[in-house]
């Protein structure tokens, strides 16, 4: 088969990251499998009414977020959605240091030979031409991000030695020139998202626009991706300045994604640095 398999840590990554790519390879009947690997109970909510769900409450976000996931996936006409082991096998791992992190059925945690074989059973079921993760830091340093990529990494490892693995490896990335535009863009807004930053350094992603491999301009994913983030409710509040970003329409902004080739051989580009504007680029179809 054709298809492109994403691994994402919890849901709405899946939507942020990659969702206008996703949403723009299910349109074109390309078999489009995310595989997310835990429930995002940790996640910070963002609707009172939903308080109570929190983990030092009741600890049901995870199961509400599977609902959240499901409608983020129908927005973007991806079918194919499944849980590593599971829904509820790995539990979301919070950030280093604190108590979830220590969670004996936390991702962090978690055999990385297990999870890797359970993520091998999926490429043994659909056979992905291309892998999409994140890079080795996670993108932005939280351990379920950084696991995630192991997981996926071995996995295409494991999957290559039965000859089924994956012809181009792609990790999630942001041009450092469009997080410059950005941090301009928003200065001085109320919801400015780098209000603590003073230089774009300081952040901890943001890839020289040399080393991005690929572009993804998709703009008519733009509204199915501002539908899946409207579904993730609970984490993107009203007043997110990524609803911001989806209002405008007009410039295509959040339908724009870049990703860092890690496996595979570069296919022919556009542009001052040869960005693929495609993730199949190069490959020969089967």
């Amino acid at each position: 088969m054709n298809g492109i398999l994403f691994v994402h840590a919890h849901p709405d990554d899946e939507t942020i990251g990659t969702g206008a790519t996703m949403a723009h390879y299910a349109a074109a009947g390309v078999p489009v499998t995310l595989v997310t690997c835990t429930l995002g109970e940790e996640g910070e909510i963002h609707l009172p009414e939903l308080a109570l769900l929190a983990p030092d409450a009741a600890d049901q976000l995870g199961g509400y977020r599977i609902g959240e996931l499901a409608a983020a996936c129908a927005a973007l006409g991806v079918a194919d959605y499944r849980f590593l082991g599971g829904a509820g096998r790995y539990r979301d791992s919070g950030m280093m240091g604190t108590p979830a992190n220590d969670h004996p059925r936390c991702f962090w945690q978690a055999s990385l030979a297990e999870a890797a074989e359970q993520l091998l059973a999926v490429f043994r079921e659909v056979r992905p031409r291309v892998l999409v993760t994140y890079d080795p830091n996670g993108f932005y340093g939280h351990p379920d991000h950084i696991q995630a990529h192991r997981v996926a990494m071995r996995a295409a490892e494991l999957a290559a030695a039965e000859g089924i693995g994956p012809a181009k490896v792609y990790w999630t990335a942001v041009p450092k020139s469009a997080l410059v535009a950005s941090m301009a863009e928003f200065q001085g807004a109320p919801d400015n998202p780098f209000a603590d930053v003073g230089h774009v350094d300081e952040l901890p992603f943001g890839t020289p626009d040399e080393e991005i491999a690929a572009q993804i301009t998709a703009p008519a994913a733009q509204a199915a991706k501002a539908a899946a983030m409207r579904a993730h409710a609970s984490q993107i509040p009203a007043d997110s300045w990524l609803h911001t970003l989806a209002g405008r329409a007009d410039d295509g902004f959040l339908a724009v994604e870049h990703f860092l080739l890690a496996a595979g051989e570069r296919g022919p580009g556009n542009g001052a640095h040869g960005w693929e504007d495609d993730l199949f680029a190069g490959l020969k179809p089967q």
